[in-house]
């Protein structure tokens, strides 16, 4: 039997249908090309041989053939089976269909019909199982024709119409559907006919318009291509996408919540958190919505024990509007207080803390007052829904939360009561730690400020400008600190430093390393001195073993009659010394000190370095927090604030450097006043992510013939000598009334150097706002003040200094020491009797 085609082009050929014509004998007169496939044998072969002979010997007992021919005499149309024998020698089973006819002479003959059984059977399984499909499938499906019009439909599809089925059959959609739809179904019908792509889950709107169908279409062809019509599949989505809506909307809610939660959870400041929560639920989830709170949650007081108390006033901090208006603005207005009547919702939220959902502009004229212009507002702008909440931490309320929703977008339910609840206890969490944080600040603040200088001298030939910015994270105070300290002989101790760590432990910190400064400065030590010894008693500021001192500083001592400076530091950043050049240029450089180790790390030692400055240059001294940024190596900031010191131009005004320095600390933020605030210059906190001190100063000599300096051969002659220049020089300066004290003064110590010196004796003057007297030799012990007795020939010289000048004292040098006393001018003295 040969192979079928490939491809067939008709059911014909797929089921290949032979013709075989017999006489009444049973011989074969005809034998088709079909035939010959099925069977092997050639048409030559068979003809005028029996039938049999070409069946399976099993059936040739008796002759088939003349069976069937008894059977068509009676008149009968014969159908049967029969097994052919193959050519092969295999045998094949055909299902034969016979009929008795006559030729032209009248003589009878067979014409039989006849088909493989095993491709019949095939294709009855195949139609019975799209029958079956067809009928018992939950699908609706159509077939339409070439010209749209429906040829056949199922239960199913007729259960979707809720129309008899032959109200649909041979009309098209247009007859059949509701206008909305039908031309839409339509149009895709002809692009499938025309085209042939497959349209697949396009989802509509039920005829009723109470659901949702997913209907798909593809083009029917048969096997030769020719486009027969358009089959339709539909099914009923509606529990579906009810489903996904509500997976939908849960997803959404989620998400809201974990934006609010991201929007919130970053900030500690009340009013920034009313801001983010009324605009991160307007428009995604309410049309208007209004942040209002009690006065103590905006101020960081203490809440009141019993709650908010009937009829006093909210705080409206926080509004989002999805408009704007004159109606939005008399409903919505940020820093109104508004009073809500007991008896209204608005009180009974506040006073028991149960949501409550107005779901009619009935109910939301019941809210207040008759008249109330803010409810008018509501009803003119469209609102019908509006839901209430308390804003709760630790069970007191602290304000509440008021969203609504107008026009055409669907009310409120019950779900949103829930899921807005719950945004209003992560917020009222986040509004109550801002709270506690705005009062822990206040204190912090309040503790720095007290530790910081509450009033800085202005030495003579010294002018100062200073500020202090708490910083914009944490508890925004840490400890930085500066100080402005006179020394003797009119020379003045500049000092900026940086506790590491911030919050109260660290500002208390520096109060006690600012006062270990400050005592040990007046014992006149030169900085590295100082520093080493602050080093030594680190162990005694910290708060304990668990918590050593970590801290770095500058520390520098200036002589205006000098115009000589000393620096030294612990691990702080290099001070920067901006100095003027010509054309009312200026130029700043950054100082190479040893770098020294932080306070607190033993067995490093500290060095100082000596320079002389230029008369009117300005020395800058900060703390890291000035010129750090993330993401920055730091010398980048060092880089940056010289830059900005080099654009200076003209006359130096210092209140002006230090606004421009303190801008550096969050390079593009606009805002923020950079003015002194209070008595220790405290500016905005959010110019800089960590605190700032920052210290400028501009250094200056004295005035011309403020000083005069001798020295002294060590010989009798040297006291006679001293007092005389003191005395031409007290004349000179018109300080008459100072010479008996100052020359008595001097006599007593240069007589005391002679006695117990060996050296050359030096003797210095400076006028400034007091007369400084120094007198020093190379002795390098101090004198001791001692009580001396009636018979004692000397000992009251040292007794004497202390008991006529203001005040006095004595340090080291480099050659040996300095015993020095200040005398009150004429004119400052009678002020101060006066």
């Amino acid at each position: 039997m040969s192979e079928a085609p490939e491809a067939a082009d008709s059911l014909l050929d797929t089921l290949r249908i032979g013709v075989v014509i017999l006489d009444t004998g049973g011989r074969i007169l005809l034998w088709s090309p079909t035939t010959e496939e099925l069977l092997g044998w050639r048409s030559e072969e068979v003809a005028g041989r029996r039938f049999v002979e070409f069946l399976h010997p099993a059936q040739r007992d008796p002759d088939p053939a003349l069976r069937i021919y008894g059977e068509l005499r009676r008149g009968r149309l014969w159908r049967g089976g029969l097994c052919g024998l193959h050519r092969d020698g295999h045998g094949v089973e055909v299902d034969g269909q016979a009929s008795l006819l006559e030729d032209a002479d009248g003589e009878p003959f067979i014409l039989a019909n006849v088909v493989e059984v095993s491709r019949l059977k095939a294709i009855e399984h195949d139609l019975a199982a799209l029958d079956a499909l067809f009928d018992s499938s939950p699908l609706g499906i159509a077939i339409f024709d070439e010209k749209k019009r429906f040829v056949r439909v199922n239960k199913a599809l007729v259960e979707l119409h809720q129309k008899p089925g032959e109200q649909i059959l041979g009309r098209t959609v247009e007859e059949v559907l509701p206008a909305f739809m039908a031309q839409e179904i339509s149009e895709v019908q002809s692009v499938v006919l025309r085209t042939g792509r497959t349209l697949v889950d396009m989802v509509m709107p039920s005829p009723d318009g109470q659901g949702a169908r997913s209907v798909s279409y593809s083009r029917l062809t048969d096997r030769s291509g020719h486009v027969l019509g358009v089959s339709c599949t539909v099914m009923d989505v509606t529990e579906r996408r009810e489903a996904l809506e509500k997976i939908e909307r849960a997803r959404q809610r989620l998400s809201l919540l974990d934006d609010v939660g991201v929007a919130l959870g970053d900030l500690l400041d009340v009013r920034r958190i009313s801001r983010a929560l009324a605009r991160s639920l307007v428009p995604r989830f309410a049309d208007y919505a209004g942040v209002m709170l009690h006065g103590a949650v905006a101020h960081g007081d203490e809440l009141p024990r019993g709650g908010t108390a009937a009829g006093v006033p909210l705080l409206q901090l926080g509004v989002a509007a999805k408009s704007t208006g004159p109606e939005v603005e008399r409903m919505l207005r940020v820093g109104q207080d508004i009073a809500f009547a007991p008896d209204s919702f608005f009180g009974t939220v506040l006073a028991t803390g149960v949501p409550h959902l107005a779901a009619s502009q009935r109910e939301l004229l019941a809210a207040t007052y008759p008249g109330d212009p803010k409810v008018q507002a509501a009803l003119d702008l469209g609102i019908h829904s509006l839901m209430c909440v308390p804003l709760r931490a630790r069970g007191i309320v602290l304000g509440l939360l008021v969203i609504s929703r107008a026009e055409r977008r669907e009310p409120f339910d019950r779900d949103d009561l829930a899921l807005t609840m719950e945004l209003a206890g992560r917020a009222g969490v986040s509004l109550d730690n801002a709270r506690l944080y705005a009062r822990e600040r206040e204190g912090a603040l309040m503790l720095q400020r007290s530790l910081l200088p509450q009033r800085v001298p202005s030495p003579p030939g010294v002018r100062i400008g200073y500020r202090y910015v708490p910083g914009s994270s944490g508890t925004e105070v840490g400890g930085d600190w500066f100080d402005v300290i006179p020394l003797a002989g009119g020379r003045v101790a500049f000092v900026v430093g940086d506790v590491m760590g911030h919050g109260l432990r660290a500002a208390a910190t520096m109060g006690r390393l600012r006062t270990a400064v400050r005592t040990l400065a007046g014992l006149d030590l030169p900085p590295d001195e100082l520093l080493r010894r602050v080093n030594d008693i680190a162990d005694d500021l910290a708060h304990g073993p668990e918590e050593p001192l970590m801290a770095t500083c500058v520390y520098a001592v200036y002589d205006p009659s000098t115009r000589h400076c000393t620096l030294a530091k612990a691990g702080h950043v290099p001070p920067v010394l901006l100095t003027p050049g010509r054309d009312g240029r200026w130029s700043a450089r950054a100082l190479d000190l040893p770098s020294g180790a932080p306070l607190g790390v033993g067995g490093v030692a500290f060095a100082s370095v000596d320079l002389e400055v230029e008369e009117g240059a300005a020395l800058v001294l900060y703390t890291d927090g000035l010129i750090e940024s993330r993401g920055e190596d730091i010398t980048e900031g060092l880089d940056r604030l010289c830059r900005s010191l080099s654009a200076v131009r003209g006359t130096l005004d210092i209140e002006h450097v230090c606004d421009d320095v303190i801008a550096l600390a969050a390079p593009g933020d606009g805002g923020g006043d950079t003015r002194p605030g209070g008595p220790s210059g405290v500016v905005a906190a959010h110019t800089a992510v960590d605190d700032v001190a920052l210290l400028v100063a501009q250094l200056g000599g004295l005035p011309e013939d403020s000083a005069a300096c001798w020295t002294f051969p060590a010989e009798s002659r040297a006291v006679r000598r001293a007092r005389d220049e003191v005395r031409r020089t007290l004349h000179k300066w018109g300080l008459d009334a100072l010479t008996d004290e100052a020359v008595l003064l001097v006599s007593e110590l240069v007589t005391n150097s002679l006695r117990y010196a060996h050296g050359p004796i030096g003797v210095r003057m400076v006028r400034g706002s007091s007369l400084l007297v120094e007198v020093s030799d190379p002795l390098p012990d101090p004198p001791r003040e001692r009580v001396a007795d009636e018979h004692d020939e000397g000992g009251r010289g040292i007794q004497l200094v202390a008991q006529s000048s203001r005040r006095w004292g004595t340090r080291h040098g480099p050659i040996g020491k300095t015993v020095w006393f200040e005398l009150t001018l004429p004119g400052e003295r009678a002020l101060s009797q006066g």
